[in-house]
């Protein structure tokens, strides 16, 4: 039997950087799991408790989501009574309810311990290079 030719999934950046993206993704639900939220949830929450007020499309580009995707978010955490909309003319702005306000410190502990986890393998410096080069990777592609 032939060796099977696997090589190109070494240098396969889609590849790579779905990997990494399933890796981080597992650690992430799993930090987040005690705030009984998805970790894109528990972001969303932490900007818009950061700007109350915040407008839809400012949020979806903040989560570069489209702004499809972020009202479905906001559809569900405001059944979750987590967040508000207002409406301000065409604009829709967001804000944090009292109950999503209770949850920002374990939220917040979620993100850390998540930081925390990860820097613990990769190494400090390691993880902020991996960070910084892929903001500047995906900024990048975004553009074409």
């Amino acid at each position: 039997m032939p060796a099977l030719d696997d090589g190109f999934l070494q240098t396969c950046l889609f590849f790579t950087a779905n990997r990494l993206g399933r890796a981080i993704t597992k650690m992430a639900e799993e930090e987040f799991a005690p705030t009984g939220l998805s970790p894109m949830y528990g972001y969303l929450i932490r900007l818009v408790a950061g700007a109350p007020g915040i407008s839809q499309k400012e949020l979806a580009e903040k989560l570069s989501i489209t702004p499809s995707t972020l009202t479905r978010f906001v559809d569900k955490l405001e059944a979750k009574r987590l967040v508000e909309r207002k409406g301000q003319g065409k604009t829709v702005l967001v804000y944090p309810t009292k109950k999503a306000e209770e949850l920002l410190e374990s939220i917040r502990q979620a993100s850390r311990n998540l930081h925390d986890r990860y820097e613990a393998l990769l190494g400090a410096d390691a993880a902020k290079r991996l960070t910084e080069d892929l903001n500047a990777s995906s900024a990048l592609l975004e553009r074409h």
